[in-house]
């Protein structure tokens, strides 16, 4: 089956376009007065939606004017973006959230229209779900789109009431696509801007992305035609969310990434120049050590695993919203912690907007509260994985296991091995939860989430790693101590969770517990071996001029 998206050279002749926005359009003087003023800049969204750019033809199919592009292309633009400002970054990734009820759900005529505005640049889209008493629970929908009949009982329209709240893009879309309660159930409706009724709020005043707009939405009998439910047929809307949040959220996942990784080489250039008792900070153990290599690792585990999603949503799998959870939990949650440590790698410096990493770390919060929090990615992926678990009667995760076993066999120095009995433990730990029932206790269930993420984002990297024997001899050696790194911090974290579920949560006694933990062969001695010494190397490789390129693999 013929892979979605773009040619590579392609692909890079749109980053190529990025990076000359970025120059032109996107300079650090600008973006930081937007941030500093709060501004959310319209004309340079309209003008990267217009003819002579058209970035927002990436994500729209070719028979609708675009150049569609698939997952990898978009996770790697939203990645570019977000380097350079994720208030930027967000209000353009609002626009294609805004059009993927279309894409998924419209009828062609609907496409065509809609899609058709959105490829010419006349249109800047809002993606309206979330309320005010609701948040990320869209079953908790309030807001009501009662039908409007004609004479002959035919339904002509429907009548939208209610309240959204923290809508990106919201008050200056010129169309939204908003969720609403029909009787048959949630629908999306295209309410266009200016309808009698609808009513933006004022933006909000926000901790980050302060270049975006967020704004409340007020909903007071506004007539929508017929022709303006989403599919044209009411009770559709939480299937046509639910097809595209494995995909809307590896892209938040993407951001994160790509946030992360503009604060960490920012951290990494200063601990070059930066000169302390008679040597650069990067020389020096307590800082690299600390500060910049485990975040070079853990980004690397996070990069592994998006272009691994990406890679099967461009081959056609359909159901990987557990995927983009895992992505989006895992990844935002180091992007925040990498923001954090390059504030701390710059010392008072990070804590000056000029050196641009505590905008950065306001801004990457956010990435763990909106397309779902953190919290609620922990819930999705605890209860589904352990379905899948219980239902293949362990059969998901020992697969996994099995294939790095595989690898272990061939490639000794990639620590495959440790991988493969986190990933039995985990598959243990969610058996005799079930067992117990200590799935009822949500605490548990959350760090069993926790733990699968990091087994699952390991196993990418390494999967990766083992895969790039023909990349040239730098990249091989990096993607090598990533992978080996990141197996002792995985296999350390592990333990901790593990440790903290069996003897914490009472469900098992000491004998049990310590039989739980034995059974997967999990060996700390082992992980941990050499740890030091693959960071000392690690440091070396990114202490040479040519580091940032590093960083990409």
């Amino acid at each position: 089956m013929a892979l979605a998206g773009l040619p590579l050279d392609e692909r890079e002749m749109v980053l190529d376009l990025i990076a000359q926005i970025h120059e032109r359009m996107l300079t650090p003087d600008k973006i930081r007065a937007w941030d500093r003023d709060e501004v959310f800049p319209e004309d340079v969204i309209r003008e990267l939606l217009s003819p002579r750019i058209g970035l927002q033809l990436l994500f729209i199919p070719e028979e609708y004017g675009g150049m569609g592009g698939g997952a990898r292309d978009v996770a790697a633009v939203s990645e570019a973006l977000a380097r350079i400002c994720l208030g930027v970054g967000t209000a353009f990734l609002a626009i294609h959230l805004g059009t993927d009820p279309i894409l998924v759900g419209a009828t062609p005529e609907q496409k065509e229209k809609w899609l058709g505005k959105l490829a010419t640049g006349e249109a800047i889209v809002a993606y309206a779900a979330t309320e005010p008493e609701a948040g990320s629970n869209l079953a908790s929908l309030k807001t009501t789109a009662t039908p409007v009949e004609d004479g002959e009982g035919r339904i002509i329209g429907y009548r939208i009431t209610g309240n959204k709240q923290f809508i990106s893009n919201g008050g200056y879309a010129d169309f939204l696509t908003v969720l609403a309660q029909t009787p048959q159930g949630p629908s999306f409706f295209i309410v266009e801007k200016g309808t009698p009724g609808f009513v933006p709020g004022k933006p909000e005043e926000k901790h980050g992305i302060r270049a975006s707009n967020t704004a409340a939405l007020s909903f007071a009998e506004v007539f929508v035609p017929a022709e303006n439910l989403v599919g044209g047929v009411p009770g559709q809307g939480m299937v046509q969310a639910n097809k595209v949040f494995g995909y809307t959220r590896l892209m938040v996942a993407a951001f994160g990434l790509g946030a992360a990784a503009a604060a960490l080489e920012k951290a990494i250039a200063y601990a070059h120049e930066r000169v302390q008792f008679g040597s650069p900070l990067i020389e020096k153990q307590g800082y690299t050590h600390k500060l910049l290599l485990p975040y070079v690792v853990k980004l690397a585990a996070a990069r592994a695993y998006i272009e691994e999603v990406a890679l099967r949503l461009d081959s056609g799998e359909t159901d990987l919203e557990v995927e983009g959870s895992v992505a989006k939990l895992f990844t935002t949650e180091v992007g925040n912690a990498c923001a954090d440590a390059a504030i701390q790698a710059l010392g008072g410096y990070g804590y000056i907007r000029e050196y641009d990493v505590e905008k950065i770390k306001r801004d990457v919060k956010i990435l763990t509260i909106y397309e779902g929090t953190s919290e609620i990615q922990q819930l999705i992926i605890s209860t589904f994985r352990w379905r899948s678990s219980v239902q293949s009667k362990g059969a998901f995760y020992e697969d996994m296991a099995r294939r790095l076993d595989e690898i272990a066999s061939v490639r000794s120095d990639l620590k495959a091995e440790v991988l493969a009995a986190t990933v039995r433990l985990l598959n243990r730990l969610f058996a005799e939860a079930h067992r117990t029932k200590a799935t009822r206790q949500q605490h548990v269930m959350f760090r069993l989430a926790d733990l699968a993420s990091l087994a699952e984002t390991g196993a990418a990297l390494v999967t990766k790693a083992a895969a790039q024997e023909g990349r040239p001899t730098p990249e091989q050696e990096y993607l090598v101590l990533c992978s080996r790194v990141n197996a002792a911090y995985v296999a350390q974290q592990t333990h901790s969770i593990a440790t903290e579920i069996l003897y914490g949560a009472g469900f098992w006694d000491q004998a049990q517990a310590a039989e739980v933990l034995a059974s997967s062969g999990l060996d700390l001695i082992t992980a941990m071996s050499g740890l030091v010494a693959d960071l000392d190397a690690m440091r070396l490789l990114i202490a040479g001029p040519g580091f940032a390129p590093l960083l990409r693999v």
